[in-house]
């Protein structure tokens, strides 16, 4: 008869338990974001900012959002800057991975006032975006849509990501996690101006 390892058979049990409360617990988004933010270091997720030469699609300004603090911002007010749009949640572990990205691109154009960041949160209590925000200690506004969607950015995926430019088109889209703080995105974003 074998004899039984009851050091390797609690080993297994920790190790199950583990891989349990990850992929049920609380804390599986910021997890698996962590986990994710390793590939946009190593910048196999890049977004392809060569699009922006070539997309012309007309973007919508029919559309308002309101931010933490509870101001109202009107898209018409926009009309000729640059508009980054970010749509996420904070149960998806790729919105997660890419906001230290965002985050770092916004600190570069906090005082420029011709580019503006638009954080649409999709999360069904505001108030969770916003004690995620606080905790995270982004800099960026988030928001919430206090109107409906425009169609022309309405998506089956999140993140989804739009720029609009200074002319009033849709010049970059990108569904999916990406590192966006790369000087190539940057300048791509000053072009636009």
């Amino acid at each position: 008869m074998k004899k039984v390892n009851i050091k390797k058979i609690l080993n297994y049990g920790f190790w199950i338990a583990f891989v349990i409360v990850l992929f049920t617990g609380s804390l599986r988004a910021e997890v698996f974001g962590f986990i994710q933010r390793g590939l946009l270091e190593i910048g196999i997720m890049n977004p392809d900012t060569e699009q922006a030469l070539e997309s012309k699609t007309p973007a919508s300004y029919q559309m308002k959002v309101k931010n933490q603090n509870g101001e109202q911002i009107d898209f018409n007010d926009l009309k000729g800057k640059v508009v980054f749009i970010n749509f996420w949640a904070t149960w998806c572990p790729p919105c997660v991975a890419e906001m230290p990205s965002i985050n770092n691109l916004y600190k570069k154009f906090e005082n420029d006032k011709d580019v503006v960041f638009i954080m649409v949160s999709l999360d069904d209590k505001f108030e969770k975006a916003k004690n995620f925000k606080k905790r995270k200690n982004f800099n960026f506004d988030i928001h919430q849509l206090s109107s409906n969607l425009p169609s022309v950015y309405k998506s089956t995926s999140i993140p989804t990501t739009f720029v609009l430019d200074a002319q009033g088109n849709i010049a970059f889209t990108h569904k999916g996690m990406a590192n966006y703080n790369t000087q190539k995105f940057e300048d791509m974003l000053n072009s636009l101006k």
